[in-house]
């Protein structure tokens, strides 16, 4: 027997999956392989084949096809695990029914409040309901919305086999918010020929362009001498951190940017007066501003290093993903697929740049083509995230009109459907 996609939403965000970075483990939690068990064993139980990779921690899962001409194998991917900064323990979702537009109280003891002052959006959601946070912890449809929607997409096949599809598979990943999602995973022993992952924002939104990313280390060596005599003798490397900091474009950080726009972000830093450490994220969509920024980087350093001496200031770079688009543009049906599911179920599709990466941008450079679909979540990683029951089942039906649409078209759907 089926359930709905609320109900599947509901039962996944319980389980406590946040990942966690200083752990070496793989997955670094072990609330996320309890729920990767529990996914493996409802897919199981509703037919179809799938097991768990104890030393991965990635669900791998196949549905065979049932039509008897050549179909491309589609592949859907989405993340378990939640992000780490705000607890993902005892979540208490909380369903708002038809809601009026105006505040909602999440938490009166605290003064938390989800608001359309703050947060706009949330007014084109008037009338609608939304599954909303008690205020204490995130609500996790960053990826559970996308995990329940692909969920409910395999029971709408398995259950209804007289619905024409062709080969599907399914996996889902460990770690994703913590950068290690595709560590591990097994392109070949997935099977797909395209895929998509579902871990995007608003109905609606189609993402096949992301940021490329790079992660940087500045450490800077500093001369600790007693304050009362450091005339001439005390280099603090606080302060040339701060003077580091200081030569980088002040309009290049994410507080100013949007679109295609890139930055530099400091995300942590540490430090006395004879060590101090930055660490930066740095993004851009355009592969030539990305590798400039980089350079900046150094250059920066040398001109401090020039200053105060060799060996002052050091920069470590490290890429992190790049940029899928031109992993995608040969592979374009994907994007079409997506608009004419979109239509056919009443939503009016948008493609935007991912301010981010996705598990797909690293598929996609692995060899699997995978752009990202929506997920239906608002204010992803925080105790202001929801999602609309609406999204959830919407998002349900667009996947299930893209496995429908290549079973009848092919690669390629009719042109008239296609947009500019």
């Amino acid at each position: 027997m089926n359930i709905s996609v609320l109900d599947r939403f509901l039962k996944y965000v319980s389980v406590d999956s946040q990942s966690d970075a200083d752990s070496s483990a793989v997955p670094s939690t072990p609330g996320q392989t309890a729920l990767a068990r529990m996914l493996a064993a409802e897919l199981e139980e509703l037919g179809a084949h799938a097991e768990l990779d104890e030393a991965s921690g990635i669900v791998y899962a196949s549905i065979p096809s049932n039509v008897d001409r050549q179909v491309p194998v589609i592949g859907w991917v989405a993340h378990v695990d939640t992000a780490p900064g705000v607890s993902g323990s005892g979540v208490k979702p909380r369903i708002v029914r038809s809601y009026d537009g105006g505040d909602i109280i999440l938490d009166r003891e605290q003064g938390i409040v989800l608001s359309p002052s703050v947060f706009p959006e949330l007014g084109r959601y008037a009338g609608q309901d939304l599954v909303v946070t008690d205020g204490t912890t995130l609500l996790g449809a960053d990826d559970k919305a996308g995990v329940a929607e692909i969920m409910d997409m395999a029971a709408s096949f398995l259950l209804h086999p007289e619905r024409p599809h062709g080969e599907i598979r399914i996996a889902f990943t460990p770690d994703e918010e913590i950068g290690r999602g595709a560590d591990s995973f097994d392109v070949a022993r997935f099977g797909a020929d395209f895929a998509y992952t579902v871990d995007g924002g608003a109905v609606g939104e189609i993402e096949y362009e992301n940021f490329n990313a790079a992660s940087a280390v500045v450490t800077v060596r500093g001369t600790s001498i007693h304050p009362g005599s450091a005339k001439g003798r005390m280099l603090n490397a606080c302060l040339v951190l701060m003077e580091f900091q200081g030569m980088l474009p002040v309009f290049q950080n994410p507080a100013f940017t949007e679109g295609y726009e890139g930055f530099y972000h400091l995300d942590s830093l540490r430090g006395d007066v004879e060590q101090a450490a930055g660490e930066y994220l740095i993004r851009d969509h355009g592969k030539e501003e990305f590798e400039r920024k980089k350079e900046f980087m150094r250059e920066c350093a040398a001109l401090l290093n020039r200053k105060y001496g060799e060996g002052t200031v050091r920069v470590e770079v490290k890429d992190s993903y790049y940029n899928m688009k031109e992993k995608i543009l040969p592979h374009m049906h994907l994007v079409e697929h997506a608009r004419r599911a979109m239509k056919a179920v009443g939503v009016q599709p948008e493609i935007i740049p991912v301010r981010g990466g996705t598990d797909g941008a690293r598929l996609s450079f692995m060899g699997l083509p995978c752009p990202n679909l929506c997920a239906g979540g608002h204010n992803f990683h925080g105790r202001y995230e929801y999602v609309p029951v609406q999204s959830l089942e919407k998002i349900s039906a667009i996947l299930q009109e893209i496995v429908s649409g290549y079973a009848r078209y092919g690669l390629e759907p009719p042109a008239a459907e296609k947009q500019e």
